[in-house]
């Protein structure tokens, strides 16, 4: 792939110099009547052999300065130096046609023209060593562009995963609660309580490493969590599932609903007079899990960050963002399909 894009590159800076020198030759034919033809092609071949000597030499002394003297060292430095370089190539090649080229004329070149000979020759190499200074800066800033969004996603995904990492320990805790109540009271359904939290540990154990599942894997998760959460609650809370068929194919960040749902728990009443009524739907290109708002008073241990990390996760895995909706009795999630 790379020796393509080389060998793309080279016919396209040779393919321009040519077409520059076909257009110089065709220019200087009316305005120079007094040359021959044969003067006319040596001149072509003249001027060719030069631009490939300004075009070959500004190149290589690129390739060193990014060697001995890279962007990273000293930017300002860097670009004094190639500059300077660039114009003495300039410089090297007008003292060429000056002492080489003018003697060959059949004529003196006026003042004017060769004052402006000596500016173009000077100016062309700069032209060129600029375009080059111009594309690593460019490349710079794409880079470090690049590398702040790969850090800032890194980030993103720490945080979550530590948010998963403390909401395991907080889930296991009341698991372990009302397994403990179960088992003196009903050992059949402690028995079933065990299965279902294996299957639960077992899921974010496999996919804890993974950025993205199907939601449909998700979905089959989450009703293992939800018979959990039930045998703890009973008819304290009720969560319905309604997804589209459709949807299960695309991808969600595993764990995702049983943050929200956890999160819906922790902020909200939950008591046999005051239900917690939980919805999971699609709409559109987002799943949505929405509740109806009856807020604690006090939260336990709530720094608030669990929503902003899953935003600032999710903004780096889809163009779609995160939406957080509260009305005066219902609180919503929008998470994007992946």
């Amino acid at each position: 792939m790379l020796g393509y894009k080389k060998r793309k590159d080279f016919y396209l800076v040779y393919g321009v110099i040519f077409t520059l020198s076909i257009v110089g030759f065709f220019v200087r034919l009316p305005k120079f009547s007094q040359f021959t033809i044969q003067a006319h092609i040596a001149i072509y071949f003249v001027s060719i052999f030069l631009i490939v000597f300004v075009w070959e030499s500004i190149r290589n002394i690129d390739r060193y300065l990014n060697k001995a003297l890279p962007f990273e060292k000293n930017i300002p430095l860097r670009i004094t130096v190639q500059l300077l370089a660039g114009a003495l190539i300039g410089l090297l090649v007008r003292l060429f046609l000056y002492y080489y080229g003018e003697p060959q004329l059949p004529f003196k070149l006026d003042d004017m023209f060769a004052a402006a000979t000596w500016v173009l020759y000077i100016l062309l190499p700069e032209v060129i060593t600029l375009g080059f200074i111009t594309y690593h800066l460019i490349a710079r800033w794409q880079s470090s562009v690049v590398q702040n969004e790969r850090l800032e996603r890194e980030k993103a995904q720490v945080q979550f995963d530590n948010l998963k990492n403390q909401l395991n320990p907080h889930f296991l805790f009341n698991a372990l609660s009302s397994l403990n109540s179960l088992i003196m009271e009903n050992q059949r359904l402690a028995s079933e309580f065990v299965q279902q939290l294996s299957r639960v540990y077992r899921y974010v154990l496999q996919y804890k490493d993974q950025s993205s599942v199907s939601l449909s894997t998700e979905l089959n998760f989450i009703q293992h969590y939800i018979s959990l959460l039930q045998t703890r609650f009973q008819q304290a809370l009720t969560i319905t599932v309604a997804v589209d068929k459709e949807a299960e194919e695309q991808r969600i960040v595993p764990v995702t609903l049983q943050i929200l749902i956890e999160n819906a728990i922790k902020h909200n009443i939950v008591s046999a007079e005051l239900p917690l009524h939980i919805e999971i739907f699609t709409s559109g290109d987002y799943l949505v899990v929405s509740n109806n708002l009856q807020q604690r008073k006090h939260v336990e241990s709530s720094n608030k960050l669990g929503l902003k990390n899953m935003q600032s996760l999710y903004k780096f895995l889809s163009d779609k963002p995160v939406q957080i909706e509260q009305t005066a009795i219902r609180f919503s999630v929008k998470v994007p399909l992946l």
